[in-house]
């Protein structure tokens, strides 16, 4: 979950309220779905509690809500975008390497150490989160001052051009950036495999940044003395991206900044960003009272979405709200409600127990996962918990395999969320995407659900319980991966073969299928350097994935 941090004094500034840290940690932090990790010297840390809430990843975004709550300024913030004189120029040589950027202007800021840390804060957090650690989402602030418009973004030969980029006093080429640069080692990946790279860069030739790995030291510093700037996104998804410079405008707008606009010439088309009408949505009042067991009004539902930063209205039984244009996170009904549920104070509302004459106790088959995280952890192995909607791409195109059918979501909302997994391999490298920069070797496990299609069920799909696991490190082989299934099989008292086997995502010769009872069973070996490359990991990967269910369905034979 993103951890945000913050100085108090700057929060009681942008509520305009004393509000103490006595109120804020049993009270008011919960309406911004979070938790107080830690408070000292007046700086307090965070917890949010929502990885789908960029908005609440920075003290403005904080505050922004908490005003709600506390009736100082109910429903939608309101914007008004004024005119800039800048104009983005989108090269077509942009399309298949980065194609899509977005741009706001803000002028009119007064920046101080509390403000800085803050922008620099939420840039990080929507880099890593709702970015994908750069890959979806890339952010540059820029000294507006400086900047001589147009902007072209374009591209350039790895040779083509010298900056001093952030953090450093010469000037360096894009592909000595990649090399030398710590954030161009971090993540170079993204474009290091295509023959020109993408740049901004004014009329002037003045370079702004190499998206998405650097600013340039020119243009792509804030200080104190800023007074107006550029901002500018690039990615693959015009949707995230407009979400998340919304995020950004807003939160400088409550630092007292006045937002303009950019016009973004594409070769085929024009878009002018940022777009802040509210969005729409509706909930079924009957539904909503039922979901939360609360005998209440509509016009009480509807007082609390004000203060959860709605606009509310009752029509033909039926809430149709307004809401703010940084939220991205509104899929379902369910999720209006959630906000429902949090203005009246989930605290307040009364637990009663379930009317039925049972006597609940522990799934055998839960206990058996529950057999297995220990044994992973005493392994040395650290659990994870990730998602169950991915998408096509991450299961088959980025593992090496050939497309199969899946179970698919109908309409989707997010492109990265379309299909249930049908494994769990994809999801644990996915997540060490996320964590390039955490200490090696990595060591980690997930026992959790995927979904195959079975049309000899009702819906056509069966879950499978199932465990996998990764082991990455400078040095690693299949022999270390085998000793851990062998050692994991043998603590649950389960007899396996290994047999030779090919699979695309393995190296060739270096994975064995896992057979229990002449069953298949599941899956060890080296994933294959192609794999990694598509994930952008660069160091050696050993894994295994089992099926629970089927070791479960064996245990209890032998015990019966």
């Amino acid at each position: 979950m993103p951890t945000v941090e913050f100085s108090l004094e700057d929060l009681r500034k942008l509520l305009g309220f004393n509000i103490t840290y006595e109120e804020l940690e049993d009270k008011g932090i919960l309406f911004a779905k979070g938790e107080i990790e830690s408070f000292y010297d007046e700086q307090v840390k965070i917890d949010v509690k929502d990885t789908n809430r960029p908005d609440l990843w920075s003290v403005e975004g904080i505050a922004r809500e908490l005003r709600g709550h506390y009736g100082i300024e109910e429903g939608p913030p309101k914007y008004e975008v004024k005119t800039s004189e800048i104009k983005m120029l989108v090269d077509k040589k942009v399309e298949k390497i980065r194609p899509k950027t977005v741009g706001a202007v803000v002028k009119g800021l007064e920046f101080d150490d509390d403000s800085i840390k803050q922008t620099i804060q939420l840039q990080e957090k929507i880099h890593q989160t709702y970015g994908k650690n750069r890959e979806l989402v890339a952010i540059g602030v820029y000294d507006y001052d400086k900047i001589v418009p147009p902007i072209r973004y374009t591209t350039v030969l790895p040779d083509g051009i010298k900056f001093v980029p952030l953090d450093f006093d010469e000037e360096l080429t894009p592909a000595e950036i990649l090399r030398l640069h710590p954030k161009g080692r971090e993540y170079g990946h993204i474009i290091s495999e295509y023959s020109e790279y993408p740049l901004m860069i004014d009329s002037k030739d003045n370079v702004l940044s190499m998206p998405p790995i650097i600013n340039s030291v020119y243009t792509g510093k804030v200080t104190p003395e800023t007074k107006n700037v550029f901002i500018e996104l690039t990615g693959w998804r015009l949707e995230r991206l407009n979400v998340a410079l919304n995020v950004i405008v807003a939160a400088l707008h409550d630092r007292g900044g006045e937002i303009q606009s950019v016009e973004v010439q594409y070769p085929n088309h024009t878009i002018v960003t940022p777009d802040l009408t509210l969005k729409e949505f509706k909930m079924d009042f009957r539904e909503c009272k039922k979901i939360l067991g609360l005998e209440i009004s509509k016009e009480d539902i509807i007082s609390l979405l004000a203060k959860a930063r709605y606009e509310a209205t009752f029509k033909d039984g039926s809430i149709v709200v307004k809401y703010p244009p940084y939220r991205d996170d509104i899929m379902h009904q369910r999720d209006v409600m959630e906000d429902v549920a949090i203005a009246y104070g989930i605290n307040s509302i009364q637990p009663e127990p379930p009317k039925i004459s049972t006597i609940g106790k522990e799934d055998e088959k839960e206990e058996l996962c529950d057999s297995i995280r220990e044994a992973m952890v005493g392994l040395g192995f650290q659990e994870i918990l990730t998602f169950s909607l991915t998408n096509k791409d991450f299961l088959f195109k980025k593992m090496n395999l050939v497309e199969e059918r899946v179970c698919e979501i109908e309409n989707p909302v997010s492109a990265n969320w379309t299909a249930l997994r049908n494994w769990l391999l994809p999801s644990l490298l996915e997540f060490l995407t996320y964590n390039l920069h955490v200490e090696f070797p990595q060591r980690i496990f997930e026992v959790g659900d995927i979904v195959e299609i079975d049309e000899q069920e009702e819906t056509s799909t069966r879950t499978v319980k199932k465990l996998a696991c990764v082991i990455t490190d400078a040095k690693v082989s299949y022999e270390d991966i085998s000793s851990v299934v062998d050692s994991l099989l043998r603590n649950l008292g389960i007899s396996y073969k290994l047999k030779k086997v090919k699979h695309n995502s393995f190296i060739l010769n270096r994975v064995a299928e896992v057979k229990i009872n002449k069953e298949h069973a599941g899956v060890v070996g080296e994933i294959h350097p192609i794999v990694l490359n598509n994930w952008g990991l660069e160091k050696p990967l050993v894994a295994f994935e089992l099926n629970v269910d089927l070791i479960f369905n064996i245990i209890r034979q032998y015990s019966s």
